[in-house]
């Protein structure tokens, strides 16, 4: 039974960074069971209504600007599963969530950079599934239930996000920048209410976490969490935690 994973995906250029978070993408999967496909809930793909890719030879999206050239000649060339992204549109339709199928989508870098690092030879079958950020936290935590049970299929279901996340402080900002208290504060906080599985408090953490709205203007990077939770089950286990340019939380859960 694989458990459902939360990742802080990062800046693109991570790859090229020697800083903790990469190595822990890099080590994550070597001593855990090889999954059969990959289903990534990713933040860089927001859409009105549910939707799960379905190319048999997704593209490569360079989704970003103002990093390093390199990362524009790169390609993750892991196949599709149009099969099944089949199956999960049709558990979302059960679960009254409406799925539809977008049969061209490719994989934007929250899928393609944390799975470059964690599964480098690209072999196995990826399925994006987009959020919807005007929903909020409990529409993605009732998308990651769609999901339950995937795991002892040996899918393994990713929610691609970022821990914190406010670009107004990001760019400029070293690599090594000291961490704010708020980060800290924010980060700390909702480390207490996922390790025990306080979903309530979760949910509403835009009025109960401190400093939520500095650390997210913006929903979407961390609603990929909820996916995950959803997905799982249980109480979240952290199994990375790190920052990058100070404002970017890197944390990493495990749910099962």
């Amino acid at each position: 039974m694989l458990p459902s994973l939360f990742l802080s995906h990062g800046a693109p250029n991570i790859l090229f960074q020697d800083v903790p978070a990469r190595d822990f993408l890099r080590d994550y999967a070597k001593d855990r069971p090889r999954p059969r496909a990959i289903v990534v809930a990713t933040a860089h793909w927001e859409t009105a209504q549910p939707a799960v890719g379905a190319a048999m030879a997704p593209k490569t999206i360079y989704d970003f600007g103002r990093f390093d050239d390199r990362l524009f000649q790169m390609h993750y060339a892991a196949p599709g599963d149009p099969a099944l992204a089949a199956r999960i549109a049709d558990r979302l339709d059960a679960a009254g969530l409406s799925g539809r199928i977008d049969p061209a989508r490719g994989y934007d870098h929250g899928v393609w950079v944390p799975l470059s690092l964690m599964y480098p030879d690209a072999e196995i079958p990826v399925v994006p599934l987009a959020v919807q950020s005007r929903q909020g936290p409990a529409h993605h935590l009732a998308l990651g239930r769609a999901l339950a049970g995937l795991g002892a299929e040996d899918v393994l279901v990713i929610g691609s996000g970022s821990f914190t996340h406010d670009l107004h402080r990001f760019f400029g900002q070293p690599i090594g920048a000291p961490e704010p208290e708020d980060v800290r504060s924010f980060a700390a906080w909702m480390d207490e209410k996922l390790t025990q599985g306080a979903t309530e408090d979760l949910l509403a953490y835009r009025s109960q976490a401190p400093f939520a709205v500095e650390n997210h203007p913006t929903d979407e990077h961390l609603l990929p969490l909820y996916v995950a939770m959803g997905a799982g089950g249980g109480v979240a286990r952290r199994v990375h935690s790190s920052a990058n340019y100070g404002i970017l939380r890197m944390d990493a859960y495990e749910f099962c």
